[in-house]
């Protein structure tokens, strides 16, 4: 039997703008913040790079303690970028996606399967995944994992990036595609993983992917 491999080959987590500022403001906050550490606990195990930004930091503040980047005993992002741009594709973050993104050929795109969670839906968010896909990439948002101050702005901007050919789905779910396969060696902290946030998946599940 052939040995087990990961089903995707260059997955890569966005974390957008995720700023201590924006709690008051944004619909069921606390809960995008939950599933972002979540899969952030997931990249740390499965190794897959980490991309964040803030929107104007001196203004609005920094990315929230308890995500843990950068901080001595946290995840080290590979770009950890404050910006104007809503966009997440910032010159900074292109480079950095350049350098680490595999190819079989000079002459092919270097390609990855970006995972978007943060803020706003309909305007961060939304520019971030038009811009990737543009630039050749795949595109996962998690529906239980982004959110915008006005709820109803939500299922408009989803709706609009499958369309666009974004993957919307769910953290539980790209998990399970990032493996692909039981036999895999991280199989088991990441089943444990999704056993112990069974609670707040749920949670987050019942309040952001039913607006």
């Amino acid at each position: 039997m052939a040995a087990p491999v990961r089903r995707l080959v260059n997955p890569a987590l966005f974390i957008c703008d995720l700023q201590e500022k924006f709690r008051p403001a944004i619909y069921e906050y606390a809960k995008v913040i939950s599933t972002t550490q979540k899969v952030l606990k997931a990249a740390k195990i499965l190794n897959i790079p980490v991309f964040a930004t803030t929107q104007q930091r001196a203004k609005l503040g920094e990315t929230c303690d308890e995500l843990g980047l950068d901080a001595p005993n946290g995840i080290k992002t590979k770009v950890h970028a404050d910006k104007s741009l809503f966009s997440m594709w910032t010159p900074e973050v292109q480079t950095a996606v350049s350098s680490l993104a595999p190819t079989t050929s000079s002459s092919e795109p270097r390609t990855i399967e970006a995972v978007i969670v943060g803020i706003e839906s309909h305007i961060c968010v939304t520019q971030t995944t038009l811009d990737l896909l543009r630039a050749g990439h795949k595109v996962y948002i998690l529906a239980d994992g982004v959110s915008s101050c006005n709820k109803e702005e939500v299922p408009i901007a989803l709706a609009r990036l499958r369309a666009e050919g974004a993957v919307v789905t769910t953290s539980e779910s790209w998990l399970y595609e990032c493996m692909g396969d039981a036999g895999i060696e991280e199989f088991r902290a990441i089943a444990k993983l999704v056993k112990e946030t069974k609670e707040s998946t749920q949670t987050a599940l019942q309040t952001l992917c039913k607006i």
